[in-house]
């Protein structure tokens, strides 16, 4: 008897190791679905991340991404990816502000954190608490890139208040429209691929739409030549992968690690490549004959103003967006403390930092 039940012991173990073999073995095909057009950069990052994901796996896990449209359309594809009709997504979590406002925190905060602090965010607490939002439904993320601060708005004739930008009809959307709706400024919700020509036929004053290697072939520079900066309400413009949880739990352990360093190369990968691209756009821009005219102080005072008490607003309705803004609060105050030691340093050409320019 013993050593008939030694026997069923050593084929148990072999059974087990053939099935866990064959597990790693097998070769897994997921789509990918994107809120992007080809024509934005933003889709390319999603092709480098299943690039990555193909080298890392040698060929076992293949991911087969798609544009907005190829499949279903760019703000369908949460449901896709819940519904398991694509294994993966790519976006601006903001996109999904119906379904839960602390997607929004994911996404872009006004006077919220730069590229650099959300990583740093991301990495030390945020992907915790975006598990828990994602994980509502059946959702589970990824880092999917920052491609930097946004530009700001365009607009025909120079503005540097918010007093200005109260006589004018904005395009813009979210946390962003609400607040300047606060502040007396007219708000027209133009879908982001009509811009152009509203803003080329008056139907809009002024526009924003991304970054500035994003919005630069758009081309609204060449009918509106002077921009609204900074961007004080996309400090950052966080992208996010999520995966279809029954999808992700079928993987072998090897396959979902890859999976979560792909997506952490591709953060670093898009920071640099973005930021490297909206530096040649803003000179292509000036070539152009673009002006960026700064928004005064007590503007951009009355600004922050205005959307803490907005902000402030949301939380009191939504416990989990608050829990996610205190997190990011609590690393912007952290991180403050190291920003206030060491500025005055900052990268600029010899001639600038000797006339005064020591700040970014």
């Amino acid at each position: 008897m013993k050593k008939l039940a030694l026997i069923l012991s050593i084929a148990f173990m072999l059974s087990t190791a053939i099935t866990t073999f064959a597990a790693e073995k097998k070769t897994y095909n997921w789509r990918l679905v994107t809120t992007w057009s080809t024509s934005i950069p933003f889709y390319e990052t999603a092709q480098h991340f299943a690039e990555t994901v193909d080298k890392l796996s040698e060929g076992q896990l293949k991911i087969k991404v798609y544009p907005a449209g190829a499949i279903v359309p760019a703000f369908q594809i949460f449901d896709a990816v819940r519904n398991g009709v694509a294994q993966m997504g790519h976006d601006w979590p903001g996109y999904w502000k119906g379904k839960e406002e602390a997607f929004v925190a994911f996404a872009s905060v006004p006077f919220g954190m730069n590229s650099i602090e959300y990583s740093m965010w991301l990495q030390h607490e945020g992907m915790d608490l975006a598990r828990e939002v994602y994980g509502k439904f059946g959702l589970v993320p990824l880092m999917g890139g920052n491609p930097g601060q946004e530009i700001g708005f365009y607009t025909k004739k120079p503005v540097n208040s918010v007093a200005e930008m109260g006589k004018m009809k904005i395009r813009t959307v979210g946390w962003a429209a609400d607040i300047l709706e606060k502040m007396g400024v007219s708000i027209s919700p133009v879908p982001g691929g009509e811009t152009y020509l509203a803003l080329e036929r008056g139907v809009v004053d002024g526009a924003e739409f991304s970054t500035p290697s994003a919005t630069y072939p758009l081309g609204f520079q060449e009918v509106a030549k002077n921009v609204i900066v900074p961007g004080w309400y996309q400090t950052s413009c966080q992208n996010m992968f999520m995966v279809n949880e029954k999808a992700y739990n079928e993987l072998p352990d090897h396959l979902k690690y890859i999976l979560e360093i792909a997506s952490r190369e591709t953060q670093w990968w898009s920071m640099a490549e973005r930021e490297y691209e909206n530096a040649v756009a803003i000179v292509n821009y000036k070539k152009e004959g673009v002006s960026f005219n700064k928004l005064d102080d007590e503007s951009l005072n009355k600004l922050r103003e205005t959307t803490k008490n907005y902000l402030d607003s949301l939380r009191k309705k939504d416990a989990l967006l608050d829990k996610v803004l205190t997190s990011q609060e609590d690393l912007i105050q952290l991180y403050s403390n190291w920003k206030k030691v060491k500025s005055g340093v900052s990268a600029y050409p010899y001639e600038d930092y000797i006339n005064g320019m020591h700040l970014e």
